[in-house]
């Protein structure tokens, strides 16, 4: 799909029962949009209308020469809703997507009829070793800007062989087919992101789906998340942070329940 002005996305889309309510699917860092969905399109397009894009970089997400920002996933997924001529969603944001989804209502708010966030958090780097890490990624976003063509191959080599080892040859395929450079700028760029000073101020009806074995976003993180937004929800998910698609009949029921809640939640709030 071509969004006007900023490049070509590619989307999954299931429409749903008639006038269901939208639900625009974010996906984590490294992952695509059926990497990270694909367990959750059929029990969600039995209730609501589905849209899921591919972010920048990622799978056949937007190509493009800038730096990566959250920001422009922000306002990719508000052009997208022009494009679809959609007045109101609920962004449903997991990992990386969370950070999305929490911009889109703040970049967008009269778009936003709810949000819900999923194994993710207000910040990814508190710690001394997460700054490390992000601050290891910014250096490798860099030297694969700037370095040599074969540089840059190899760079994303490494990264790739070490990713699908585990994987099926679908999944395979779906990370090789990310521009690497504007991957790791992402990883790169979720360690700068921090919404501790506007959190508190979301008036959407939100819920968080917490991953209560999390090794990579603390459950503590998340709950915090929940804390911080008046009203919000918590939906538990007793798996790590690959619920999506180690444990699926777990985390499905809870997204399910959590995505009627928020629409329903939004759905009496306009009535009022």
């Amino acid at each position: 799909m071509e969004l006007p002005g900023r490049g070509t996305t590619f989307i999954r889309e299931l429409p749903g029962p008639p006038d269901a309510p939208a639900l625009v699917l974010l996906h984590g860092w490294t992952a695509t949009g059926d990497l990270n969905w694909f367990t959750s399109f059929g029990p969600l397009g039995r209730r609501f209308r589905v849209i899921s894009l591919d972010h920048r970089g990622h799978g056949r997400g937007i190509r493009t020469s800038r730096q990566f920002r959250l920001e422009d996933c922000a306002d990719d997924v508000a052009a997208l809703t022009s494009v679809l001529g959609l007045t109101g969603i609920v962004p449903v944001g997991y990992s990386m997507g969370g950070p999305i989804a929490q911009l889109v209502w703040r970049r967008h708010p009269a778009l936003v009829e709810g949000l819900v966030l999923c194994a993710t958090s207000r910040s990814f780097s508190s710690t001394r070793q997460e700054r490390m890490i992000f601050a290891g990624l910014t250096g490798l976003a860099t030297a694969a800007r700037v370095t040599p063509g074969p540089a840059r191959r190899w760079l994303e080599g490494q990264y790739l062989a070490r990713r699908t080892r585990e994987y099926e040859d679908w999944a395979a395929e779906q990370f090789a087919s990310h521009d690497w450079r504007l991957v790791l700028g992402a990883g790169a760029a979720l360690g700068r992101f921090s919404s501790r000073d506007w959190i508190g101020t979301v008036d959407a009806p939100t819920a968080v789906v917490v991953t209560t074995r999390d090794s990579v976003v603390p459950p503590s993180r998340q709950r915090r998340i929940a804390a911080s937004i008046t009203g919000a929800k918590v939906f538990e998910v007793d798996a790590d942070h690959d619920a999506c698609v180690a444990r699926p009949h777990q985390f499905v029921t809870q997204l399910v329940a959590a995505c009627t809640w928020v629409t329903e939640r939004a759905r009496l709030e306009s009535a009022s």
